[in-house]
């Protein structure tokens, strides 16, 4: 087994055993970016076996808060499976390791983005519903100790999401739309649909086109989640959060 087998191997085996890993960095000879996403397809390779499909795929560190709280200055992307996708109800207390909680904008495409000069306005010619999401990140590194390598590999931290009632992308302000967000009742924290790289379809045009050099597509169906536009929230089971999207509704759920 070659070292990006060896890795993707382990952070499977983390996620599956809710057991973390030192960071790869300093630690996995010729680390780069390119080979974090080499590691992170072997590890999705592993969640396809097991008999988890793709539904979507996920844009990482898009705000200026989220990279603050990290230390990691430049977004990457993951992938969504639909193992991933919960309820109102999430059981991170059986499922994710160190997990928090993050409010973001979630795209469900009508037509396929494939293109490698993807621009925001054919993403949102693609877009055929917006809606609001709690996307619940988690580190199968050890606390949280991440650098870009680290989160590429490890799929973009991603852990589980949820998404909301559907709404119509017609008229709705990218930029200016307002995110409220509630834990346990008391206002926690707001944001703006410029936080995720200027304009959520900014955000999608940039996955498009990395994607693109992968050759890997973003298909009709998928959903996108285009980045937080608040700051990572720890949450433990018992917490309650909830936020309102301006123009597209409001979103609660449960952790247990």
């Amino acid at each position: 087994m070659d070292e990006i087998e060896r890795q993707g191997a382990a952070l499977f085996a983390a996620l599956r055993d809710r057991r973390p890993i030192p960071p790869l960095r300093g630690r996995v000879p010729g680390l780069d970016l390119d080979m974090a996403y080499a590691i992170s397809s072997a590890m999705l390779r592993r969640r396809l076996a097991a008999g988890e499909r793709v539904v979507g795929r996920k844009i990482g560190v898009t705000s200026a808060a989220v990279q603050q709280m990290l230390g990691v200055f430049e977004p990457d992307f993951g992938t969504l499976t639909d193992a991933m996708m919960g309820g109102t109800t999430l059981p991170i207390s059986s499922t994710l390791i160190q997990p928090r909680a993050e409010g973001e904008i979630a795209l469900r495409l009508g037509r396929d983005l494939d293109g490698a000069d993807t621009s925001p306005e054919a993403v949102e010619a693609a877009v055929e519903a917006v809606l609001p999401c709690f996307e619940i990140v988690d580190s199968r590194i050890e606390g949280w100790r991440i650098g870009i390598e680290d989160t590429v590999a490890d799929n973009a931290s991603s852990g589980l999401f949820v998404v909301g009632e559907a709404a119509s992308p017609a008229g709705f302000d990218w930029e200016g739309c307002e995110m409220r967000v509630w834990k346990n009742g008391a206002p926690l924290s707001q944001g703006f649909g410029r936080a995720a790289l200027g304009s959520p379809l900014r955000s999608a045009a940039w996955l498009a086109r990395t994607l693109a050099r992968f050759g890997v597509p973003l298909r009709a169906g998928d959903i996108v989640l285009t980045g937080s536009l608040v700051p990572l929230e720890p949450v433990v089971a018992g917490d309650r959060m909830a936020l309102t999207l301006s123009g597209a509704g409001r979103l609660e759920v449960c952790f247990t």
